[in-house]
Parts: C-alpha cells; sequence; structure tokens
C-alpha cells in the first residue's frame, strides 16, 4: 500500500524537452508516492487529438495498477484553450488532490504552462474584441507584426505563424493594457522543479524514432478523422507541428517526403526551443534539478524522491 509522502513541498513538476521519458517517470513517481498526475501540455487538452500530441496512456499504468490523471481530454477539439483556462483548472484539480490527501505530480513540457504555476503570475481572462478584429483583419501580416511590436518584444515566434495568431495576440495585448478583468490571485504554492536532461544527440534520435512510431501507428488517419469530422484545416494548422505538417500533407500542398522532413525539422526545433524557455525560467531564479535522461527510469524516480 503505497501512502502520500512527508514533504514540505506542494507540488512536484517533473518536465523536460519533448521526447525525453517524463510521462512514465511521473507515473512511477506518483505510484511510489501516492501521487496523481496533472498535466502540464498545452495540446494534450484536446479530445481525439492523440497519436498527434503523444498521449502515452499505456505509461500511466504502472505494475499493473492505473495512475489517475488530470487535465487530459477535457476540451473538444477545434477550440482555443489557453494558459489563463489553464491556471483556472490546473487549480480546480490541485484542489481536488490536496482534499482527498492526494500528492500532485505536476508533467508536461509547455514551459509556459509550468512556469505559470510556480511564479503564480496573473493572467487574464481575454474575451474576443469583434471591433478590434475587424479593423486588423484589414491589415497585413507585416501590418499587424509592427503592431504586435509595439506592445512587446516578438521573441514567440509562434505569435507570427498565421494572421489570426497576429491578431488574436494583438487583441490579448490590448486588452491586458488595460487590465479590465483579472483572475484572483494565484495562491503560492511551493514546486520541485525536476528536468530530464538529453544531449543534443540523443534528444533528436528519440524525436526521430518517436516520430517514425507514430506515423507507423496511424497519426495521418488520426488528422484524416479530425479534419472529416469537421474540425477546419486552419484551426489544425494553429495547433501546429504534427497536425499542422499532416494537415498540409492532406491538402496536397507537401508531398509525404516535405511533410515528413519539415516536420521532423520542427519538432527538432520545437525541443531546442523547450531548452530555451527552460533556461530562461533558471534566470529568472527558478530552481530546476536536472536529471540524466540515460539513466534507469528506477534511479531517476530515486533520484527525484530523494529530492522531496
Amino acid at each position: 500500500m503505497t501512502e502520500r509522502i512527508v514533504t514540505d513541498y506542494d507540488i512536484l513538476a517533473v518536465t523536460g524537452p519533448t521526447a525525453s521519458g517524463k510521462t512514465l517517470l511521473a507515473a512511477v513517481i506518483a505510484s511510489r508516492i501516492g501521487g496523481e498526475v496533472i498535466s502540464a501540455d498545452s495540446r494534450q487538452v484536446y479530445r481525439k487529438m492523440n497519436l498527434g500530441t503523444g498521449k502515452d496512456y499505456s505509461d500511466y499504468v504502472v505494475e499493473g495498477r492505473s495512475i489517475p490523471y488530470h487535465l487530459i481530454d477535457i476540451v473538444n477539439p477545434g477550440t482555443r484553450y489557453n494558459v489563463f483556462e489553464y491556471q483556472r483548472d490546473f487549480i480546480s484539480a490541485y484542489n481536488d488532490l490536496i482534499k482527498r490527501g492526494v500528492f500532485p505530480v505536476v508533467c508536461g513540457g509547455s514551459g509556459l504552462y509550468i512556469d505559470s504555476i510556480i511564479t503564480g503570475y496573473r493572467m487574464y481572462e481575454v474575451p474576443p474584441d469583434p471591433i478590434l478584429r475587424s479593423a486588423l483583419d484589414k491589415k497585413s501580416i507585416a501590418e499587424l507584426t509592427a503592431i504586435l511590436a509595439t506592445y512587446k518584444k516578438l521573441h514567440n515566434k509562434t505569435d507570427l505563424d498565421s494572421k489570426k495568431r497576429l491578431i488574436r495576440a494583438i487583441e490579448i495585448e490590448h486588452f491586458q493594457s488595460s487590465r479590465k478583468k483579472q483572475v484572483s490571485r494565484f495562491p503560492a504554492l511551493k514546486v520541485l522543479v525536476t528536468a530530464i536532461r538529453l544531449d543534443r544527440e540523443s534528444r533528436r534520435r528519440r524525436i526521430s524514432q518517436r516520430l517514425k512510431q507514430r506515423l507507423a501507428g496511424g497519426m495521418i488517419d488520426e488528422v484524416k478523422k479530425l479534419l472529416t469530422e469537421g474540425i477546419s484545416s486552419e484551426t489544425l494548422i494553429y495547433y501546429g507541428l504534427e497536425y499542422k505538417y499532416i494537415t498540409l500533407y492532406l491538402m496536397g500542398r507537401l508531398s509525404y517526403e516535405e511533410m515528413t522532413g519539415e516536420l521532423e525539422t520542427a519538432i527538432h526545433q520545437y525541443a531546442k526551443r523547450q531548452m530555451t524557455w527552460f533556461r530562461g525560467m533558471e534566470k529568472k531564479g527558478t530552481v530546476i534539478h536536472w536529471i540524466d535522461g540515460e539513466l534507469p527510469i528506477e534511479r531517476k524516480a530515486e533520484q527525484i524522491i530523494g529530492l522531496l
């Protein structure tokens, strides 16, 4: 019988770049300390988007026992989920676990989501602004980029992927500048942050291998089914990475070879951005305990549990 660990920490966070083995490690740790997993993945919130988002459900089965997980499969595909909603849903899941005497193990590679828990910074619920959107829709991407640059430094290149993204980014910045509706203060939580470290070649090898497995496992059919169920190609492209490039392939805008090549490159670039984000968190004062990704999983789990 597993008992909840006694620790001064409120939460354990297990993060790291894509394909580093976070999910299984978090589930193993949760099984050892009487915990449950709260996902911190910006795309695994969507139902029916499984292979493309890396929902390895089998990873949550440890020694024949299913480890409960939260904030996975909670919204329908086609919607736009954001950090404000994540903070709201996270607190709901966290409070539920605490009431039941269960230790929260946060797992995911979405640095912004992890950061929002650790720092507890305030987010804003930003409603659509039809008048602003109408005015912005008449402008070119270059003009929209220039407008967005007046609000902030353009370090987040995903804002520039499409006209819709640019308009939404401007809408958010415009709204936040007026600070009209603010979410209540996020509770101060003591978080032990751990991350899996892999050298560049190991990381690239794992990403390439996993992509081949998912393509062979039916990832193209998954995207095709979403399209036939009425999810627009524009929305799937908005979700990025696997959904973007496979949709472009299904639309005939990329050959299979172009799709796989460009997608693999994009995932490698994404992993690099994740590492840059984690380094940025450290520069801002977050202590991250790095764990050697080449260690056997039991050793990794032991090291992390020892830190608690």
